[in-house]
Protein backbone atom coordinates (compact mmCIF):
# COMPACT_ATOMS: atom_id res chain seq x y z
CA UNK A 1 0.00 0.00 0.00
CA UNK A 2 1.44 3.60 -0.91
CA UNK A 3 -0.15 5.15 1.98
CA UNK A 4 -2.39 5.50 4.40
CA UNK A 5 -6.19 5.24 3.22
CA UNK A 6 -8.33 8.56 3.14
CA UNK A 7 -12.31 7.74 3.12
CA UNK A 8 -14.99 9.84 1.64
CA UNK A 9 -18.37 10.04 3.42
CA UNK A 10 -21.66 9.84 1.96
CA UNK A 11 -24.86 12.39 2.03
CA UNK A 12 -25.81 14.18 4.79
CA UNK A 13 -24.06 12.29 8.06
CA UNK A 14 -20.20 13.48 7.80
CA UNK A 15 -17.13 11.80 9.16
CA UNK A 16 -19.05 9.67 12.20
CA UNK A 17 -19.77 6.39 10.01
CA UNK A 18 -16.55 6.20 8.86
CA UNK A 19 -14.76 6.41 12.38
CA UNK A 20 -14.24 3.04 12.99
CA UNK A 21 -13.38 1.34 9.99
CA UNK A 22 -10.89 3.94 9.31
CA UNK A 23 -9.24 3.67 12.89
CA UNK A 24 -9.15 -0.49 11.97
CA UNK A 25 -6.86 0.04 8.75
CA UNK A 26 -4.84 3.02 9.39
CA UNK A 27 -6.88 5.21 7.69
CA UNK A 28 -8.29 8.97 7.51
CA UNK A 29 -11.25 10.82 6.54
CA UNK A 30 -11.95 13.96 4.10
CA UNK A 31 -15.06 16.30 4.72
CA UNK A 32 -16.99 16.64 1.72
CA UNK A 33 -17.50 20.05 0.51
CA UNK A 34 -19.80 21.92 2.87
CA UNK A 35 -18.79 19.87 5.70
CA UNK A 36 -16.59 20.67 8.04
CA UNK A 37 -13.75 23.63 7.03
CA UNK A 38 -14.02 22.41 3.26
CA UNK A 39 -16.17 25.50 1.39
CA UNK A 40 -19.29 24.44 -0.27
CA UNK A 41 -18.84 23.67 -4.16
CA UNK A 42 -21.13 24.89 -6.73
CA UNK A 43 -21.62 21.49 -8.71
CA UNK A 44 -20.12 17.87 -8.66
CA UNK A 45 -17.27 18.56 -11.27
CA UNK A 46 -16.01 21.35 -8.50
CA UNK A 47 -16.43 19.11 -5.56
CA UNK A 48 -14.06 16.36 -7.54
CA UNK A 49 -10.94 19.29 -7.79
CA UNK A 50 -11.79 20.21 -4.40
CA UNK A 51 -11.75 17.24 -2.39
CA UNK A 52 -8.56 16.35 -5.05
CA UNK A 53 -6.69 19.06 -3.94
CA UNK A 54 -6.63 17.66 -0.15
CA UNK A 55 -5.38 14.44 -0.94
CA UNK A 56 -1.55 13.27 -1.67
CA UNK A 57 -0.12 11.90 -4.57
CA UNK A 58 -0.65 8.14 -4.67
CA UNK A 59 -3.09 7.95 -2.25
CA UNK A 60 -5.57 4.80 -1.49
CA UNK A 61 -8.86 6.15 -1.63
CA UNK A 62 -12.42 5.08 -0.25
CA UNK A 63 -15.61 6.09 -0.85
CA UNK A 64 -19.20 5.34 0.50
CA UNK A 65 -22.57 6.59 -1.66
CA UNK A 66 -21.87 10.12 -2.89
CA UNK A 67 -18.62 9.85 -1.86
CA UNK A 68 -18.15 6.80 -4.06
CA UNK A 69 -19.15 8.85 -7.42
CA UNK A 70 -16.62 11.53 -5.94
CA UNK A 71 -13.48 9.18 -5.51
CA UNK A 72 -14.30 7.54 -9.23
CA UNK A 73 -14.34 10.84 -10.69
CA UNK A 74 -11.14 12.04 -8.96
CA UNK A 75 -9.55 8.67 -9.88
CA UNK A 76 -10.46 9.24 -13.36
CA UNK A 77 -9.46 12.92 -13.18
CA UNK A 78 -6.68 13.18 -11.44
CA UNK A 79 -5.07 9.52 -11.65
CA UNK A 80 -1.48 10.80 -10.20
CA UNK A 81 -3.61 11.41 -6.47
CA UNK A 82 -5.51 8.06 -6.64
CA UNK A 83 -3.31 4.61 -6.20
CA UNK A 84 -6.22 2.30 -5.37
CA UNK A 85 -10.00 2.94 -5.24
CA UNK A 86 -12.46 1.12 -3.09
CA UNK A 87 -16.14 1.92 -3.86
CA UNK A 88 -19.01 1.35 -1.26
CA UNK A 89 -22.49 1.16 -2.04
CA UNK A 90 -21.57 2.79 -5.63
CA UNK A 91 -23.53 3.11 -8.81
CA UNK A 92 -22.06 4.98 -12.46
CA UNK A 93 -25.80 6.80 -11.68
CA UNK A 94 -28.11 7.69 -9.14
CA UNK A 95 -30.80 8.26 -11.21
CA UNK A 96 -32.26 6.60 -13.70
CA UNK A 97 -31.63 7.24 -17.59
CA UNK A 98 -31.98 5.80 -21.08
CA UNK A 99 -30.05 2.32 -20.82
CA UNK A 100 -29.75 2.96 -17.13
CA UNK A 101 -32.89 1.26 -14.88
CA UNK A 102 -31.50 -0.12 -11.52
CA UNK A 103 -31.54 3.40 -9.93
CA UNK A 104 -33.64 6.17 -8.29
CA UNK A 105 -36.48 8.24 -10.47
CA UNK A 106 -36.52 11.72 -10.87
CA UNK A 107 -39.65 11.87 -10.09
CA UNK A 108 -38.08 10.21 -6.70
CA UNK A 109 -35.63 12.26 -6.14
CA UNK A 110 -37.47 15.50 -6.43
CA UNK A 111 -40.18 14.14 -3.97
CA UNK A 112 -37.35 13.46 -1.53
CA UNK A 113 -35.57 16.89 -1.86
CA UNK A 114 -39.01 18.73 -1.43
CA UNK A 115 -39.92 16.52 1.69
CA UNK A 116 -36.09 17.59 3.17
CA UNK A 117 -36.86 21.15 2.29
CA UNK A 118 -40.10 21.16 4.39
CA UNK A 119 -39.07 18.68 7.55
CA UNK A 120 -34.94 18.21 7.80
CA UNK A 121 -36.08 16.40 11.14
CA UNK A 122 -37.99 14.25 10.25
CA UNK A 123 -37.02 13.67 6.60
CA UNK A 124 -33.64 12.24 7.70
CA UNK A 125 -34.44 9.71 9.92
CA UNK A 126 -36.73 7.70 7.45
CA UNK A 127 -34.22 7.93 4.87
CA UNK A 128 -31.70 6.44 7.02
CA UNK A 129 -34.30 3.47 7.85
CA UNK A 130 -35.54 2.98 4.07
CA UNK A 131 -31.85 2.61 3.08
CA UNK A 132 -31.53 -0.27 5.39
CA UNK A 133 -34.41 -1.98 4.35
CA UNK A 134 -33.30 -6.03 4.07
CA UNK A 135 -30.50 -5.18 6.05
CA UNK A 136 -30.57 -8.45 8.34
CA UNK A 137 -29.83 -5.56 10.99
CA UNK A 138 -32.02 -2.90 9.98
CA UNK A 139 -32.97 -1.41 13.09
CA UNK A 140 -29.59 -1.61 14.78
CA UNK A 141 -27.83 -0.51 11.87
CA UNK A 142 -30.11 2.41 11.40
CA UNK A 143 -30.12 3.83 14.91
CA UNK A 144 -26.16 3.13 14.68
CA UNK A 145 -25.86 5.37 11.56
CA UNK A 146 -28.03 7.95 13.32
CA UNK A 147 -25.92 7.85 16.59
CA UNK A 148 -22.57 8.38 14.97
CA UNK A 149 -23.83 10.72 12.09
CA UNK A 150 -22.06 14.40 12.58
CA UNK A 151 -24.28 17.25 13.38
CA UNK A 152 -26.40 18.14 9.94
CA UNK A 153 -24.39 20.41 7.68
CA UNK A 154 -26.78 23.49 6.36
CA UNK A 155 -29.20 23.13 4.22
CA UNK A 156 -27.53 24.26 1.01
CA UNK A 157 -25.07 21.74 1.75
CA UNK A 158 -27.87 19.00 1.58
CA UNK A 159 -29.62 20.57 -1.42
CA UNK A 160 -26.26 20.73 -3.20
CA UNK A 161 -25.23 17.11 -1.95
CA UNK A 162 -28.79 15.69 -4.17
CA UNK A 163 -28.09 18.23 -6.88
CA UNK A 164 -24.56 16.47 -7.20
CA UNK A 165 -26.42 13.09 -7.01
CA UNK A 166 -29.07 14.40 -9.49
CA UNK A 167 -26.32 15.49 -12.39
CA UNK A 168 -23.34 12.84 -12.04
CA UNK A 169 -23.17 10.14 -14.88
CA UNK A 170 -20.40 8.31 -14.79
CA UNK A 171 -20.97 5.85 -17.10
CA UNK A 172 -18.43 6.88 -19.49
CA UNK A 173 -16.23 8.04 -16.82
CA UNK A 174 -16.11 4.35 -15.81
CA UNK A 175 -13.83 2.68 -18.89
CA UNK A 176 -11.17 5.41 -18.30
CA UNK A 177 -9.94 4.66 -14.90
CA UNK A 178 -6.66 3.11 -14.63
CA UNK A 179 -5.81 1.85 -10.99
CA UNK A 180 -7.33 -1.06 -9.29
CA UNK A 181 -10.46 -0.81 -8.12
CA UNK A 182 -12.65 -2.85 -5.62
CA UNK A 183 -16.23 -2.84 -5.26
CA UNK A 184 -17.47 -3.39 -1.90
CA UNK A 185 -21.56 -4.01 -2.16
CA UNK A 186 -24.65 -5.11 -0.08
CA UNK A 187 -26.36 -7.37 -1.35
CA UNK A 188 -29.79 -6.25 -0.45
CA UNK A 189 -28.92 -2.40 -0.75
CA UNK A 190 -32.36 -0.84 -2.13
CA UNK A 191 -31.04 2.65 -2.65
CA UNK A 192 -27.86 1.39 -4.75
CA UNK A 193 -29.44 -1.74 -6.54
CA UNK A 194 -26.78 -4.70 -6.70
CA UNK A 195 -27.37 -4.63 -10.46
CA UNK A 196 -25.52 -1.44 -10.56
CA UNK A 197 -22.92 -2.43 -8.87
CA UNK A 198 -22.19 -5.13 -10.84
CA UNK A 199 -22.64 -2.49 -14.33
CA UNK A 200 -20.69 -0.29 -12.94
CA UNK A 201 -17.96 -3.02 -12.05
CA UNK A 202 -18.35 -4.46 -15.74
CA UNK A 203 -17.26 -0.45 -16.92
CA UNK A 204 -14.31 -0.53 -15.22
CA UNK A 205 -11.03 -2.23 -16.23
CA UNK A 206 -10.25 -5.21 -13.93
CA UNK A 207 -12.49 -3.84 -10.95
CA UNK A 208 -13.79 -6.34 -8.81
CA UNK A 209 -17.17 -6.72 -7.25
CA UNK A 210 -17.20 -8.12 -3.64
CA UNK A 211 -21.04 -8.98 -2.21
CA UNK A 212 -21.46 -8.73 1.30
CA UNK A 213 -24.76 -11.00 1.90
CA UNK A 214 -27.58 -9.82 4.11
CA UNK A 215 -26.61 -6.07 4.38
CA UNK A 216 -28.22 -3.21 2.76
CA UNK A 217 -26.34 0.18 1.99
CA UNK A 218 -23.97 0.30 5.28
CA UNK A 219 -22.17 -2.91 4.87
CA UNK A 220 -19.27 -1.84 6.97
CA UNK A 221 -21.78 -1.24 9.97
CA UNK A 222 -23.92 -3.97 9.18
CA UNK A 223 -20.85 -6.57 8.80
CA UNK A 224 -17.92 -4.44 9.97
CA UNK A 225 -15.22 -7.84 10.31
CA UNK A 226 -15.94 -8.68 7.32
CA UNK A 227 -16.02 -5.51 5.32
CA UNK A 228 -12.66 -4.35 6.97
CA UNK A 229 -11.46 -7.99 6.07
CA UNK A 230 -12.01 -7.22 2.15
CA UNK A 231 -10.91 -3.90 1.96
CA UNK A 232 -7.45 -4.25 4.06
CA UNK A 233 -6.87 -7.35 1.63
CA UNK A 234 -7.36 -4.98 -1.20
CA UNK A 235 -5.37 -2.66 0.46
CA UNK A 236 -1.70 -4.37 0.68
CA UNK A 237 -2.58 -6.57 -1.89
CA UNK A 238 0.72 -6.23 -4.81
CA UNK A 239 -0.06 -3.84 -7.59
CA UNK A 240 -2.34 -5.44 -10.23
Amino acid sequence: MSGAPVFLPGWCLGRGPWRATADAVGGTILDLPGYGDLPLAGNFDAAVDAIAAGLKPATPLCGWSLGALLALAIAERHPGKVSRLALVSATASFLQRPGWSHAVSPATLAEFAAALAADVASTLPRFIGNFNRGDARARAVTRELLDLADPLPDSATLAAGLAWLRDADLRAVAPRLAVPTLLLHGAEDPLMPLPAAEALAALIPGARLAVLAHCAHAPFISVPAAFEANLADFLHASAD
